[in-house]
């Protein structure tokens, strides 16, 4: 559930702390005044995409912070865990957009991806805009909707992987039937660049072995040089630096019988005697090892002459020669593979009866969940002024199969009994698209795991008896899990079991967006002037009044 909602230089938004409560919560206001703009600062929060424009004016920034409680079930802690970040009782989801466009995302203090941002807010809050329901017009939202309603996405989307796989299959079969990919030319110059980067054996360790022995043998000279000067000048010279660290300790102590202070400076002599002593014995055994080998370091030098020249044939830095090779690898193999078509025919065959499996079964769960959403929806409108009317979900065969299964999804509706029902986007009208709409949306709602569920303005085009309705809907979802919604109606708002008045205010020259929860009092004078307007009279707060009353009845 949505606890906290923080927003700082957000459009005409200049700071708003806002704590939220559980149950119907109706946010209402003026045209204008900012409602939609709470949500879309709470929906930047759950990782939706930063336009221009939404810093305001004149700042360098916007922020937006919303606390949630964590659900305890669902896999939002799973994924928490898996992606390594802090699971506690809340989750905080910070966003910062900067005035040039820039947005950074954080989850509990953490800087995460917009991705995973997006992922969390999306097991946390479902938003419904104000336009979803033209969505609905098209035939991949309906498609979509089913199978989200039903848990079939997941499957929707391994059907989708491997018809993809079976129609690549299927396209280079056919090009192979005409020949398209049986370039004999190209197999033989693969097959002798592939021989001639094996026979050259490279690889990045061996060649960063190759050039540190290479480096080491051509200094060779002067490394056994420097060697017997700095252990002459470390113990075997008559000018060694023991011989005189040993002339000095000497010294210190015979003043340390006179000044016991002496101590530590004694005691720092003797552990340089220790390191230098250590340096000279490992320098001494490092100039055992090295020895001048010409044979060897000519050995190197071609061998470094040879992947040299390799890379610059294939215009590559040397540590490239390993992706060369492994890419004509490939291409060499796809073009054997290619060559024969009916090999490509079985591997067709095989990768068709994979998506067959899975789109039947798809099939048949998909039929299941459309037959159970089209009756709750159809119940559903007859209660929201659309009596008689019929909605059915059509699943159309599609012979061949596509990405989306073996049928396609289309909604069909009836206004009245007496008419067949055809497709939603050639017949429903606008008032009546609304409502189905609505219908589904609430109804999706129920089984969506997010706790919160956000609806901004899904009332349009809605009014009267149909209103206080669909208040009902909202109040009856906002038993279950956090309900809110930007509405224009007071039928809708009056059910609500709290109330935010949103408005514009000017302040020293800016126009700001102010929140506020109202007072009982409040609602009356806000759910009367969404009744009557302009001028509120007495019998319009009365009638406010009762509206309110009857809503908060037990």
């Amino acid at each position: 559930m949505l606890r906290h909602l923080s927003i700082r230089d957000f459009v005409i938004v200049d700071q708003l702390d806002l704590a939220f409560g559980a149950g119907f919560g109706a946010l209402t206001g003026e045209t204008g005044a900012g409602k939609s703009i709470l949500l879309d600062a709470l929906g930047l929060a759950l990782g939706n995409k930063a336009e221009n424009g939404m810093v305001r004016t004149g700042q360098p920034r916007a922020e937006i912070v919303a606390e949630f409680d964590l659900p305890q079930g669902g896999g939002l802690r799973a994924w928490l865990e898996a992606q390594a970040l802090e699971a506690d009782e809340t989750l905080i989801l910070r966003r910062v957009i900067d005035a040039g466009g820039r947005s950074r995302a954080w989850l509990n203090g953490t800087p995460v991806a917009l991705a995973q941002l997006r992922a969390a807010g999306e097991m946390l809050a479902d938003i419904h805009g104000q336009h979803a329901h033209h969505a609905l017009l098209r035939t991949e939202v309906q498609q979509d909707l089913v199978d989200t309603h039903g848990g079939l996405m997941p499957l929707a989307d391994e059907v989708a992987r491997l018809y993809r796989a079976w129609a690549a299959l299927r396209r280079a079969r056919e090009a192979a039937e005409a020949g398209a990919s049986s370039s004999e030319r190209e197999r033989e110059l693969l097959g002798w660049q592939i021989k001639e980067l094996e026979e050259l054996g490279f690889g990045v360790d061996e060649w960063q072995q190759v050039n540190q022995e290479h480096q080491r043998l051509s200094h060779a000279a002067g490394l056994i040089s420097g060697c017997a000067e700095t252990l002459d000048g470390l113990a075997e010279g008559d000018y060694a630096v023991t011989r005189q660290l040993e002339r000095l300790q000497q010294r210190v102590a015979e003043m340390l019988t006179h000044d016991a202070q002496l101590g530590e400076v004694g005691e720092l002599l003797s552990g340089a005697a220790i390191q230098l002593d250590e340096a000279y014995h490992a320098l001494r055994r490092y100039q055992d090892r090295l020895d001048l080998d010409p044979e060897r370091l000519g050995l190197l030098e071609q061998r470094i002459h040879d992947v040299t020249a390799m890379a610059r044939k294939y215009r590559v830095q040397p540590e490239g020669l390993v992706e060369v090779l492994d890419d004509s690898r490939a291409r060499f193999d796809s073009l054997v593979r290619s060559s024969d078509p009916e090999a490509l025919a079985r591997e067709e065959a095989l990768a068709r009866e994979a998506f067959m499996a899975e789109a039947r079964g798809l099939s048949a769960r998909r039929a299941q969940v459309a037959a159970a959403l089209a009756s709750a929806v159809c119940d559903t409108l007859q209660s929201l002024a659309m009596a008689g009317s019929r909605f059915e979900i059509a699943l159309r065969p599609l012979p061949e199969g596509a990405a989306c299964g073996l049928e396609s999804v289309e909604f069909l509706i009836s206004a009245n009994a007496s008419q067949p029902p055809r497709p939603m986007a050639k017949v429903a009208s606008g008032g009546e698209l609304s409502r189905v709409g609505l219908a589904i949306q609430v109804i999706t709602s129920r089984n969506a795991s997010a706790p919160t569920l956000i609806f901004d303005e899904v009332d349009v085009g809605i009014g009267g008896r149909v209103a206080e309705i669909v208040g009902r809907l909202l109040r009856q979802l906002g038993e279950e899990r956090q309900v809110l919604c930007v509405t224009h109606l007071p039928q809708v708002a009056a059910q609500a079991n709290w109330q935010w008045g949103i408005a514009k205010e000017t302040r020293d020259g800016q126009t700001l967006s102010r929140v506020h929860q109202m007072s009982n009092p409040e609602r009356i004078e806000e759910i009367a002037r969404m009744l009557g307007g302009v001028h509120i009279t007495d019998t319009t707060r009365s009638h406010a009044a009762e509206m309110l009353g009857l809503a908060l009845t037990p």
